[in-house]
């Protein structure tokens, strides 16, 4: 019979913990809306900038 070490239950406590707070983390990304709807407005805007400074290129040369 394998003897068990003390410390297993500390891991264990460890990763429980870590998981909670995964769980959390992943529950909060749903209700930052603002922050979700700025950084896809940015990136539409860079993309938008880009494709013009794209086609400002073309047509120079």
């Amino acid at each position: 019979m394998a003897i068990r070490p003390q410390h297993l239950s500390r891991w264990g406590k460890r990763r429980t913990e870590t998981i909670c707070h995964l769980r959390k983390r992943i529950a909060q990304q749903g209700h930052n809306v603002p922050g979700e709807f700025l950084q896809g407005a940015a990136y539409k805007l860079v993309s938008g900038a880009v494709t013009v400074i794209i086609l400002w290129w073309e047509a120079r040369h």
